[in-house]
């Protein structure tokens, strides 16, 4: 008996080691880091979460006395921003790699739920040899993953820089050193004013189409660049206030361009956007009412356009590096007269324009980073195309000390 359970036993080592690889391929990694920041700024400014994301300062409020009233300053300390990602591998499907992620931190999605857990990524991931597939929530394609600021602040340039997350279908071709990218989705958490209502109502995802080249040289420096263009639909109500049903809808035609050099001593980066109707992108412009039919109350819209850029630069020491971050967008008003209300963010803003220095210190596990962000925003009067009047300069500094503990 004991010889025949042995040879039983030999004879299926090969049939477990075999499930055994198979159980392998299937698993979740955890990373993530802790991070703690500390903020002071000069006067009352435009942010998310209480403070913590900055847009821009606040406009002069002046009191009986002709005193500003923005110009308080403020201090605020968060953790908010720790994060915690599980990245999934499995086995082959349809002949591809699989993988998956799911990440999120405790950033919430208003200032009502701070602090508890809010999702940040969630999709799956088919790979083949120069194809791959992505299903789920991402970085929105104008967020390009692989070039944006490298700031201590968790705004990431904002609002120069554009900065979403959208449930999306995201597809990557590869053609050597050139890849091209197309991706269709909705919105989520970033939405286009007043929700997501009027981009789902319009019945057309918002679409992309990037074009990305990328080469390293035998010195070791390596170079992208990219260009892409966006366009996105919506249709902010259905039904006037007369009662009456409405189709009409708003369209907007983004484009941006991108450039990296990575040496091994030295980071560039920068970036140029022009955008109609961005505001789901966190950046300034929307749209707005051009025409009303005053028997019906039917809507006619226009955009509101605007142009960003941003430089960044960074040293590429692993324990110790300095940084600079410059951004400016200007407000270029709409191609045609508005006659009702106005749905934007910034559209008293002429122009913006962000100058920040960094310090990061790295040791091990433990990072400590220093930042100052020089933010100026010009408020005056738009015309009845948009375009700010009579400007005048309001000036915040924000100095951020930040700790991170990576895991």
């Amino acid at each position: 008996m004991k010889k025949i359970t042995l040879m039983f036993f030999i004879l299926a080592i090969p049939f477990l080691t075999k499930a055994q690889e198979v159980e392998k391929k299937f698993g979740i990694k955890f990373s993530g880091f802790v991070k703690n920041d500390a903020f002071f700024d000069t006067r009352e400014t435009v942010t998310g979460r209480e403070g913590h994301f900055l847009f821009y300062p606040k406009a002069e409020n002046l009191d009986a006395n002709d005193d500003d009233i923005n110009a308080n300053p403020s201090f605020n300390m968060l953790a908010v921003q720790s994060r915690l990602s599980g990245t999934i591998s499995g086995p082959n499907a349809f002949g591809a790699k699989t993988s998956g992620k799911i990440e999120g931190d405790f950033f919430a999605q208003a200032n009502d739920n701070i602090n508890l857990f809010r999702l940040r990524h969630a999709f799956v991931k088919l790979a083949w040899t120069n194809t791959e597939l992505l299903v789920g929530q991402y970085w929105n394609p104008m967020f390009v993953t692989s070039c944006f600021p490298g700031t201590v602040s968790f705004n990431t340039g904002v609002p120069f820089q554009p900065f979403a997350r959208n449930p999306q279908i995201r597809l990557t071709q590869k053609f050597g050193s050139l890849k091209a990218i197309v991706a269709a989705q909705s919105q989520r958490d970033y939405t286009s004013y007043g929700g997501s209502t009027s981009l789902r109502n319009s019945s057309i995802p918002d679409m992309h189409l990037q074009l990305h080249f990328g080469n390293k040289s035998e010195s070791g420096t390596e170079i992208a660049a990219g260009a892409g263009i966006s366009y996105k639909t919506l249709k902010p109500r259905i039904v006037t206030d007369s009662l009456i049903s409405t189709d009409a809808t708003v369209s907007g035609l983004s484009a941006l361009g991108f450039l990296k050099i990575k040496t091994p001593a030295v980071t560039v980066k920068c970036e140029a956007i022009y955008g109609e109707n961005i505001f789901d992108v966190l950046s300034l412009g929307g749209y707005a009412v051009s025409k009303i039919d005053a028997v019906t109350d039917e809507y006619e819209y226009t955009t509101l356009n605007v142009v960003s850029s941003w430089f960044d630069i960074q040293t590429n020491r692993p324990e110790f590096n300095f940084g600079l971050f410059i951004g400016y967008t200007k407000n270029l008003g709409s191609k045609d007269e508005i006659v009702g209300d106005v749905f934007g963010r910034g559209g008293n803003i002429a122009y913006a324009y962000r100058v920040a220095p960094r310090a990061v210190f790295n040791s091990g596990k433990v990072r400590f980073a220093l930042e100052f962000e020089y933010t100026t925003a010009a408020y005056g009067t738009p015309d009845n195309k948009g375009v700010v009047q009579d400007e005048e300069a309001i000036s915040n500094l924000r100095t951020l000390m930040s700790v991170y503990y990576f895991f």
